[in-house]
């Protein structure tokens, strides 16, 4: 955590690409009911993400739940896999 519910996240490759995410409470909740750390859920959250797009169409620094709340189909992919 860099700061106040912002998440710095690293996803290795050919090359690093470093992202700015930030990821609210409620949302937090509303994904994971709590039930893991908010690290593993991002961690969960890229994988779904990069899935679906090349990680250069994913922005810098972007609020979680504005960039896929909404979309019922990623945050699913999300929620099931933080299923215990």
């Amino acid at each position: 955590m860099v700061g106040a519910n912002t998440y710095q996240v690293v996803v290795e490759g050919t090359e690093e690409t470093e992202y700015r995410v930030i990821m609210g409470y409620e949302y937090y909740r509303h994904l994971s009911r709590g039930e893991f750390t908010h690290e593993w859920v991002l961690v969960q959250v890229f994988r779904v993400l990069l899935e679906h797009e090349p990680k250069v169409s994913i922005p810098a620094r972007f609020d979680l739940e504005e960039f896929i709340g909404g979309n019922l189909e990623v945050e699913s992919k999300i929620t099931s896999r933080l299923a215990p």
